[in-house]
Protein backbone atom coordinates (compact mmCIF):
# COMPACT_ATOMS: atom_id res chain seq x y z
CA UNK A 1 0.00 0.00 0.00
CA UNK A 2 1.20 3.78 -0.15
CA UNK A 3 -0.39 5.66 2.36
CA UNK A 4 -0.37 9.54 3.06
CA UNK A 5 -1.15 10.15 6.48
CA UNK A 6 -1.61 14.38 6.21
CA UNK A 7 -3.50 16.56 3.68
CA UNK A 8 -5.35 19.47 3.75
CA UNK A 9 -7.92 20.79 1.72
CA UNK A 10 -10.14 23.93 1.51
CA UNK A 11 -12.02 23.00 4.61
CA UNK A 12 -8.92 24.28 6.18
CA UNK A 13 -5.63 25.95 4.65
CA UNK A 14 -5.46 23.87 1.40
CA UNK A 15 -5.70 24.99 -1.98
CA UNK A 16 -8.40 22.11 -3.52
CA UNK A 17 -11.47 20.65 -2.35
CA UNK A 18 -12.33 16.97 -1.43
CA UNK A 19 -12.91 15.95 -4.38
CA UNK A 20 -9.96 17.11 -6.01
CA UNK A 21 -7.37 15.82 -3.53
CA UNK A 22 -8.84 12.25 -3.82
CA UNK A 23 -8.60 13.05 -7.90
CA UNK A 24 -4.95 13.55 -7.66
CA UNK A 25 -4.71 10.91 -4.85
CA UNK A 26 -6.20 8.51 -7.10
CA UNK A 27 -3.29 9.60 -9.80
CA UNK A 28 -0.58 9.58 -7.74
CA UNK A 29 -0.85 5.61 -7.21
CA UNK A 30 -1.99 6.40 -3.21
CA UNK A 31 -4.35 3.86 -1.74
CA UNK A 32 -4.81 5.04 1.87
CA UNK A 33 -5.20 8.64 2.41
CA UNK A 34 -6.00 10.70 5.74
CA UNK A 35 -7.40 14.08 5.44
CA UNK A 36 -6.27 16.08 8.22
CA UNK A 37 -8.08 19.54 7.90
CA UNK A 38 -6.89 22.29 10.84
CA UNK A 39 -8.88 21.95 13.50
CA UNK A 40 -11.92 20.64 11.55
CA UNK A 41 -14.08 17.43 10.20
CA UNK A 42 -15.80 19.12 7.94
CA UNK A 43 -13.92 17.09 5.00
CA UNK A 44 -14.80 14.04 6.49
CA UNK A 45 -18.14 13.01 5.03
CA UNK A 46 -17.25 14.18 1.37
CA UNK A 47 -13.98 12.26 2.04
CA UNK A 48 -15.57 8.89 2.53
CA UNK A 49 -17.58 9.58 -0.70
CA UNK A 50 -14.89 10.70 -2.72
CA UNK A 51 -12.20 8.03 -1.35
CA UNK A 52 -15.37 5.11 -2.52
CA UNK A 53 -15.45 6.50 -6.21
CA UNK A 54 -11.47 6.88 -6.30
CA UNK A 55 -10.87 3.19 -4.48
CA UNK A 56 -9.11 5.11 -2.23
CA UNK A 57 -8.81 3.66 1.60
CA UNK A 58 -9.76 6.68 3.70
CA UNK A 59 -8.54 7.38 7.25
CA UNK A 60 -10.32 9.95 9.28
CA UNK A 61 -8.11 12.44 11.21
CA UNK A 62 -7.92 15.94 12.34
CA UNK A 63 -4.72 18.35 12.48
CA UNK A 64 -5.03 20.14 15.96
CA UNK A 65 -3.61 23.52 17.15
CA UNK A 66 -1.96 23.00 20.22
CA UNK A 67 0.60 25.41 22.42
CA UNK A 68 3.50 24.18 23.96
CA UNK A 69 4.28 25.09 27.91
CA UNK A 70 6.96 26.96 26.25
CA UNK A 71 3.95 29.14 24.23
CA UNK A 72 5.28 27.64 20.87
CA UNK A 73 2.56 26.12 18.43
CA UNK A 74 2.30 22.11 18.69
CA UNK A 75 0.21 20.51 15.81
CA UNK A 76 -1.01 17.24 16.39
CA UNK A 77 -2.21 14.77 14.09
CA UNK A 78 -5.88 12.79 15.48
CA UNK A 79 -6.91 9.70 14.02
CA UNK A 80 -10.49 8.37 14.07
CA UNK A 81 -11.22 10.30 17.04
CA UNK A 82 -15.51 10.48 17.47
CA UNK A 83 -16.15 13.89 15.66
CA UNK A 84 -19.25 14.32 17.67
CA UNK A 85 -17.02 14.00 21.09
CA UNK A 86 -18.50 17.19 22.87
CA UNK A 87 -14.86 18.09 24.33
CA UNK A 88 -13.23 17.69 21.05
CA UNK A 89 -15.82 19.69 19.04
CA UNK A 90 -16.27 22.59 21.59
CA UNK A 91 -12.21 22.87 21.48
CA UNK A 92 -12.12 23.44 18.07
CA UNK A 93 -14.37 25.81 17.99
CA UNK A 94 -13.01 27.48 20.41
CA UNK A 95 -9.24 26.97 18.53
CA UNK A 96 -11.18 28.45 15.44
CA UNK A 97 -12.21 31.49 17.17
CA UNK A 98 -8.55 32.21 18.38
CA UNK A 99 -7.50 31.51 14.75
CA UNK A 100 -9.56 33.89 13.17
CA UNK A 101 -8.63 36.80 16.44
CA UNK A 102 -4.96 36.10 15.41
CA UNK A 103 -5.90 36.74 12.00
CA UNK A 104 -7.19 40.48 12.32
CA UNK A 105 -3.90 41.02 14.59
CA UNK A 106 -2.06 39.74 11.59
CA UNK A 107 -4.05 42.11 9.19
CA UNK A 108 -3.37 44.50 11.32
CA UNK A 109 0.24 44.58 11.28
CA UNK A 110 0.64 43.49 8.10
CA UNK A 111 -0.96 46.57 6.98
CA UNK A 112 1.85 48.73 8.07
CA UNK A 113 3.97 46.96 5.25
CA UNK A 114 1.10 46.15 2.97
CA UNK A 115 -1.64 49.36 3.88
CA UNK A 116 -4.07 47.87 0.99
CA UNK A 117 -4.98 44.69 3.01
CA UNK A 118 -8.29 44.04 3.80
CA UNK A 119 -10.03 41.31 5.70
CA UNK A 120 -12.14 41.01 2.84
CA UNK A 121 -9.03 40.42 0.52
CA UNK A 122 -8.09 37.66 3.36
CA UNK A 123 -10.97 36.00 3.65
CA UNK A 124 -13.91 36.64 1.26
CA UNK A 125 -17.04 34.41 1.26
CA UNK A 126 -15.28 32.27 4.01
CA UNK A 127 -16.89 31.75 8.04
CA UNK A 128 -14.00 32.04 10.21
CA UNK A 129 -15.94 29.80 12.42
CA UNK A 130 -16.23 26.70 10.38
CA UNK A 131 -13.27 27.04 8.20
CA UNK A 132 -9.84 27.13 10.45
CA UNK A 133 -8.20 30.24 8.62
CA UNK A 134 -4.72 31.08 8.90
CA UNK A 135 -1.41 32.17 7.01
CA UNK A 136 -1.90 30.55 3.84
CA UNK A 137 -5.26 32.84 3.90
CA UNK A 138 -3.36 36.19 3.97
CA UNK A 139 -0.69 34.53 1.95
CA UNK A 140 -2.79 34.18 -0.72
CA UNK A 141 -4.30 37.58 -0.43
CA UNK A 142 -0.70 39.31 -0.78
CA UNK A 143 -0.23 37.14 -3.98
CA UNK A 144 -3.82 38.38 -5.12
CA UNK A 145 -2.50 42.26 -4.49
CA UNK A 146 0.17 41.73 -6.76
CA UNK A 147 2.41 41.32 -4.35
CA UNK A 148 4.13 38.39 -4.26
CA UNK A 149 4.14 35.16 -6.99
CA UNK A 150 3.46 32.27 -5.01
CA UNK A 151 2.62 31.16 -1.37
CA UNK A 152 5.90 29.79 0.05
CA UNK A 153 8.23 32.71 -0.41
CA UNK A 154 6.39 34.39 2.07
CA UNK A 155 7.33 31.75 4.81
CA UNK A 156 11.06 31.74 4.16
CA UNK A 157 13.47 34.03 5.77
CA UNK A 158 12.87 37.58 5.12
CA UNK A 159 9.36 36.60 3.99
CA UNK A 160 6.39 38.68 5.81
CA UNK A 161 5.06 35.39 7.54
CA UNK A 162 8.01 34.22 8.68
CA UNK A 163 8.27 33.38 12.47
CA UNK A 164 10.89 36.44 12.67
CA UNK A 165 9.23 38.54 10.37
CA UNK A 166 8.03 42.03 12.16
CA UNK A 167 4.70 41.38 11.24
CA UNK A 168 4.42 37.81 12.86
CA UNK A 169 1.78 36.30 15.67
CA UNK A 170 2.48 32.92 17.12
CA UNK A 171 -0.49 30.59 16.63
CA UNK A 172 -1.99 29.51 19.82
CA UNK A 173 -4.25 26.56 20.76
CA UNK A 174 -5.20 24.43 23.42
CA UNK A 175 -2.35 22.96 25.82
CA UNK A 176 -0.73 20.07 24.10
CA UNK A 177 -0.50 18.05 26.74
CA UNK A 178 -4.69 18.36 27.74
CA UNK A 179 -5.17 18.11 23.70
CA UNK A 180 -3.28 14.52 23.73
CA UNK A 181 -6.00 13.42 26.54
CA UNK A 182 -8.44 14.94 25.14
CA UNK A 183 -7.93 12.87 21.60
CA UNK A 184 -7.69 9.59 23.88
CA UNK A 185 -10.98 10.35 25.72
CA UNK A 186 -12.80 11.17 22.26
CA UNK A 187 -11.13 7.40 20.86
CA UNK A 188 -8.42 8.48 18.98
CA UNK A 189 -4.91 7.96 18.42
CA UNK A 190 -2.50 11.31 19.00
CA UNK A 191 0.43 11.54 16.56
CA UNK A 192 2.86 14.42 16.98
CA UNK A 193 3.10 16.43 13.19
CA UNK A 194 6.40 17.35 12.12
CA UNK A 195 7.88 16.80 15.26
CA UNK A 196 11.51 18.82 16.22
CA UNK A 197 11.38 20.80 12.62
CA UNK A 198 12.85 24.51 12.64
CA UNK A 199 9.55 25.45 9.92
CA UNK A 200 11.17 26.49 6.81
CA UNK A 201 14.80 27.31 8.93
CA UNK A 202 18.14 25.67 7.95
CA UNK A 203 18.94 25.49 11.44
CA UNK A 204 19.53 21.42 12.68
CA UNK A 205 17.59 19.81 15.88
CA UNK A 206 20.40 19.24 18.41
CA UNK A 207 19.00 16.43 20.94
CA UNK A 208 18.63 17.32 25.07
CA UNK A 209 17.50 16.31 28.62
CA UNK A 210 15.46 19.50 28.41
CA UNK A 211 13.65 18.06 25.03
CA UNK A 212 13.26 14.30 26.10
CA UNK A 213 11.83 15.44 29.74
CA UNK A 214 9.03 16.95 27.89
CA UNK A 215 8.39 14.18 25.32
CA UNK A 216 8.26 11.61 28.33
CA UNK A 217 5.35 14.27 29.24
CA UNK A 218 3.63 13.93 25.85
CA UNK A 219 3.84 10.27 25.97
CA UNK A 220 2.96 9.61 29.53
CA UNK A 221 -0.34 11.36 28.29
CA UNK A 222 -1.08 9.34 26.04
CA UNK A 223 0.58 10.38 22.57
CA UNK A 224 0.51 7.78 20.29
CA UNK A 225 3.71 8.40 18.22
CA UNK A 226 5.70 10.35 15.33
CA UNK A 227 5.09 11.69 12.24
CA UNK A 228 8.91 11.53 11.50
CA UNK A 229 8.94 11.16 7.60
CA UNK A 230 8.32 14.70 6.57
CA UNK A 231 9.76 16.74 4.56
CA UNK A 232 10.67 19.33 7.03
CA UNK A 233 11.96 17.04 9.74
CA UNK A 234 16.10 16.47 9.67
CA UNK A 235 17.95 13.33 9.43
CA UNK A 236 19.25 13.78 13.42
CA UNK A 237 15.61 14.67 14.71
CA UNK A 238 14.40 11.60 12.84
CA UNK A 239 16.65 9.40 14.43
CA UNK A 240 16.11 10.68 17.75
CA UNK A 241 12.39 10.31 17.39
CA UNK A 242 12.85 6.93 15.64
CA UNK A 243 14.61 5.56 18.53
CA UNK A 244 12.18 6.77 21.21
CA UNK A 245 9.37 5.69 19.51
CA UNK A 246 11.22 2.36 19.46
CA UNK A 247 12.06 3.03 23.39
CA UNK A 248 8.28 3.33 24.27
CA UNK A 249 6.42 1.07 21.37
CA UNK A 250 5.05 4.33 19.32
CA UNK A 251 4.30 4.35 16.07
CA UNK A 252 5.88 5.89 13.33
CA UNK A 253 4.15 7.41 10.15
CA UNK A 254 5.00 9.75 7.30
CA UNK A 255 3.19 11.87 5.05
CA UNK A 256 3.42 14.75 2.42
CA UNK A 257 1.23 17.63 4.31
CA UNK A 258 -0.38 18.14 1.22
CA UNK A 259 -2.15 21.56 0.32
CA UNK A 260 -2.63 21.44 -3.02
CA UNK A 261 -0.48 21.82 -6.23
CA UNK A 262 -0.52 25.57 -5.65
CA UNK A 263 -0.60 25.46 -2.13
CA UNK A 264 2.90 23.99 -0.66
CA UNK A 265 5.76 21.76 -3.02
CA UNK A 266 5.08 18.83 -0.96
CA UNK A 267 3.39 16.23 -2.83
CA UNK A 268 1.06 13.75 -2.29
CA UNK A 269 2.77 10.68 -1.37
CA UNK A 270 6.32 12.01 -1.20
CA UNK A 271 6.20 10.68 2.20
CA UNK A 272 4.49 7.80 3.17
CA UNK A 273 3.33 5.31 6.90
CA UNK A 274 3.82 1.70 6.08
CA UNK A 275 0.46 -0.35 6.50
CA UNK A 276 1.74 -1.83 10.13
CA UNK A 277 1.80 1.41 11.56
CA UNK A 278 -1.49 1.71 9.74
CA UNK A 279 -2.86 -1.17 11.64
CA UNK A 280 -1.51 -0.23 14.77
CA UNK A 281 -2.97 3.24 14.89
CA UNK A 282 -6.54 1.61 14.12
CA UNK A 283 -6.01 -1.05 17.11
CA UNK A 284 -5.83 1.55 19.16
CA UNK A 285 -8.97 3.87 18.10
CA UNK A 286 -12.47 3.75 19.43
CA UNK A 287 -13.75 7.02 18.18
CA UNK A 288 -13.92 6.46 14.34
CA UNK A 289 -12.83 3.50 11.87
CA UNK A 290 -10.99 3.50 8.76
CA UNK A 291 -13.01 3.37 5.03
CA UNK A 292 -11.36 0.16 3.94
CA UNK A 293 -11.38 0.12 0.03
Amino acid sequence: MKIDLHSHSTHSDGKESVEQIFQYAAEAGITALALTDHDTTAGWDEARVEAAKQGITFVPGIELTTESPLGKSVHLLAYLPDPKNLALVNAMNTVKAARYDRLLTFIAKLQDGYPELTLEHVIGDLDPLKVAVGKPHLADALIALGKFDEREIQFLPGGPLHKNSPFYVENKGMPTLEAIRMVRAAGGVPVLAHPLTRGRDESKFEPNETVRSHFLEMIKAGLGGFEVWHREVDETARAWLIALAGEFGLVTTGSSDYHGKDGKPNLLGENTTTEEMLKRIEAQATGSAIQWA
